[in-house]
């Protein structure tokens, strides 16, 4: 959905929920806050768990770093208005609040690199893809503002 001229140039307010706020909100805000320095981005969880290293780690191969990052509740977020609040899990969805003023409410249901077993490079392996995706998906957000 294509947004009225009026409201592309404005600066967006956006909260990126997932479960842990370890990985897929954490990739997602860091890429978010690349592309629209100008935007208001924050990232949370319904049940935080610290930042995943290898979240960093597969961040920095692409030239952004997450590492001062910090895992949040959602909680710090309840009285503040966003244009967009963006789940990216089915988990975080279905524990969403509904935050005050008229968020348009976006739901990606993205595996959990972190939930990946296996050897280091099968890990890493998970969390590119899911960077790759949240790229991807990111990216073809943006574009409705272009």
């Amino acid at each position: 959905m294509k947004k009225s001229k009026s409201k592309i140039n404005e600066p967006k307010k956006i909260l990126v929920i997932c479960t842990g706020n370890s990985a897929r909100s954490q990739i997602a805000e860091g890429f978010l806050k690349h592309y629209k320095k100008d935007w208001e981005i924050y990232s949370a969880g319904t049940n935080p768990k610290g930042l995943n290293p290898m979240a960093v780690e597969i961040m920095s191969e692409k030239g952004i770093d997450i590492s001062g990052h910090k895992s949040k509740h959602f909680d710090l977020f309840l009285n503040k208005q966003f244009d967009y609040v963006i789940t990216v899990c089915d988990n975080a969805r279905e524990s969403c609040p509904i935050f005050p003023g008229n968020a348009e409410y976006i739901h990606w249901n993205l595996k959990d690199p972190a939930a990946v077993e296996g050897t280091k490079e099968e890990k890493l392996a998970a969390f590119r893809k899911t960077r790759d995706e949240i790229n991807y998906k990111i990216s073809e957000f943006i574009k409705e503002f272009l």
